[in-house]
């Protein structure tokens, strides 16, 4: 992989100028629409078990710069999160409404006022902890080459059972092919991935229209 290629970003107008009045234009309006919702979210969380409201994690953003992600409480207040561990709906550590607002995803929407600061996007690849950034190669880099996004191309392909490795693949095809049309059918595949959930969403990399734009390098899952 040349230099050229590790830092090919979809040049496209939607890309350069509209994403961003986009992203703070509709984030504003969803906070407006939704802010019953995240009203009853937060009372849920308050009432039903001890601890605060938000869970607040330092992530990195575009270009590796760190910012601070907040989501709704999902698990009991005692308990202290291991950034590596996966977290099934069944983890018992798991609110009975944090199993409720993960599930819909209920839990990410404090996530708009990230993107209306500039910290992240609707759509893009999901933020990722430092120490993850710290071990990325080259390759695996280009993901950051764009704002991180609430939901994206890997989150409506896989879920968290798939391989890093496999999920980062979406997320360069995102960067180098980001319109607004991939955009939209993004958003539009987040609300049926919600409805229809995660486990119908897995689909091979390999076998999407996107695998011709990503260039993998031959020892790509060795080095992970």
């Amino acid at each position: 992989m040349n230099s050229e290629e590790s830092v090919r970003v979809s040049a496209t107008f939607w890309a350069r100028y509209a994403k961003r009045p986009f992203d703070v234009v509709i984030a504003a309006a969803l906070l407006v629409a939704l802010s019953p919702l995240l009203i009853l979210a937060g009372l849920l969380v308050k009432l039903t078990s001890r601890g605060p409201l938000l869970f607040s994690q330092e992530r990195s953003g575009r270009d590796g710069v760190l910012f601070r992600l907040r989501k709704f409480r999902t698990m009991h207040g005692h308990h202290t999160p291991d950034p590596k561990e996966l977290v099934p709906l069944d983890h018992p550590e798991i609110t009975p409404a944090g199993r409720v607002l993960r599930r819909y995803k209920i839990d990410e929407l404090p996530q708009l006022f990230n993107v209306i600061c500039g910290d992240m996007s609707l759509v893009g690849p999901r933020p990722t902890l430092p120490d993850q950034v710290e071990r990325y190669d080259a390759f695996r880099r280009q993901r950051l080459l764009v704002r991180p996004g609430i939901t994206g191309l890997a989150q409506v392909n896989t879920n968290a059972t798939v391989p890093w490795d496999e999920r980062i693949l979406f997320d360069i095809a995102y960067v180098r092919r980001c319109g607004l049309l991939l955009d939209l059918a993004v958003l539009a595949r987040t609300i049926w991935v919600l409805i229809a959930g995660e486990t119908d969403a897995i689909q091979a990399f390999e076998s999407t229209r996107f695998a011709p734009y990503v260039e993998v390098p031959g020892d790509y899952r060795e080095s992970s």
